[in-house]
């Protein structure tokens, strides 16, 4: 699948897979200068880019696990969502989690995008739902165990 990408800043680097079998792309900051984050702080990291997703297409954002568990740096929404008819600059939501400053380098890969096509869902209204054998059990109804 093709992609249009559009750099809005000449230091901006468009995504690439790492691996071979990668589901998805590495994002760069893209900072004229270093950002030093706080200990809890909400921040944007800009990439510097913009695209056109196809219709019935989103882009997720989300964390880079090694910064995520070395370092505490993570998405202050979990999963941001980019949708086809956004053209505006991808910025990645983040937060610092640690104790700790930890700063953010022009270049930097901050986070991973992965594009996935979706379905619109259309309600249908009614007074019963078929029988299973979990039924409304949730919240630890399967139990606890030590196997993996």
């Amino acid at each position: 699948m093709e992609v249009k990408v559009k750099k809005l800043r000449e230091n901006a680097v468009i995504p690439e897979y790492q691996t071979d079998q990668a589901a998805a792309m590495d994002i760069h900051a893209c900072l004229d200068a270093p950002m030093v984050v706080e200990p809890l702080e909400r921040f944007m990291v800009p990439t510097g880019l913009a695209f056109e997703l196809p219709e019935g297409y989103e882009m997720q954002v989300r964390a880079r696990s090694g910064l995520s568990i070395k370092h505490g740096i993570t998405m202050v929404n979990g999963v941001g969502t980019i949708d086809a008819d956004y053209r505006g600059e991808l910025n990645a939501l983040m937060i610092n989690l640690s104790k700790e400053s930890f700063t953010i380098e022009p270049g930097m890969r901050v986070a991973q995008i992965l594009v996935t096509k979706f379905e619109k869902v259309a309600w249908q209204l009614t007074e019963s739902l078929s029988e299973t054998s979990r039924g409304t059990g949730g919240f630890g109804s399967t139990g606890f165990d030590n196997k993996a």
